[in-house]
């Protein structure tokens, strides 16, 4: 062989190596960036899952202070009435004392008759507002609705019943307005 051949093919075998380097550095390089491009999608994944779990709890936080506002909101106007129902109250008591009054003047009969005609217009009003009288005599003694002021023996009458109501209990739809002074027996 000629030193020209020769030349030739050492040139050809290190250009062949050279390509086989190459070829491998370009694999590593690419197997490299294809290990960053993986690292950057899980930083990418995990990112992504930081943040939909960081609005499903400022989502749910939202609904839950959405929620109580509503519940907040129907309570104070289921019960807004209750104030006023407590200063209309010894109204009524005083009308019920005013129409209680035995008379034998013509006069004052007229007179109790335009209370009764108030007193009973009173009470619808109240009752449209859910305002409603406590029923409670010949009933059970029952301290949630009752207060007990007086106890008395009354034959034929088993201990804990209501016998007597000496003032009125009310309810505001579910809650006690006031409750009932009663006279229970023994």
């Amino acid at each position: 062989m000629t030193d020209k051949k020769k030349k030739k093919d050492e040139n050809e075998k290190e250009e062949i190596v050279a390509e086989a380097v190459e070829d491998t550095e370009s694999t590593e390089n690419a197997e490299s960036e294809t290990d960053k491009l993986k690292e950057e999608i899980e930083n990418l994944k995990a990112e992504l899952a930081e943040s939909k779990n960081a609005f499903y709890k400022a989502y749910a936080d939202t609904e839950n202070t959405k929620r109580r506002l509503q519940n907040e909101f129907e309570k104070s106007n289921k019960y807004k009435l209750q104030d006023f129902g407590k200063e209309v109250l010894p109204i009524i008591d005083n009308l019920e004392r005013a129409l209680q009054v035995n008379t034998d003047s013509e006069e004052l009969k007229n007179y109790a008759k335009g209370f009764e005609m108030i007193y009973a217009q009173l009470v619808e009003v109240l009752k449209k507002q859910g305002i409603v009288e406590i029923d409670c005599l010949n009933k059970e003694f029952d301290a949630n609705y009752h207060h007990a002021i007086m106890q008395e023996a009354k034959e034929g009458v088993e201990s804990g019943i209501v016998i007597e109501v000496l003032q009125k209990g009310y309810m505001l739809k579910d809650r006690i307005l006031r409750p009932a002074l009663v006279k229970v027996s023994e």
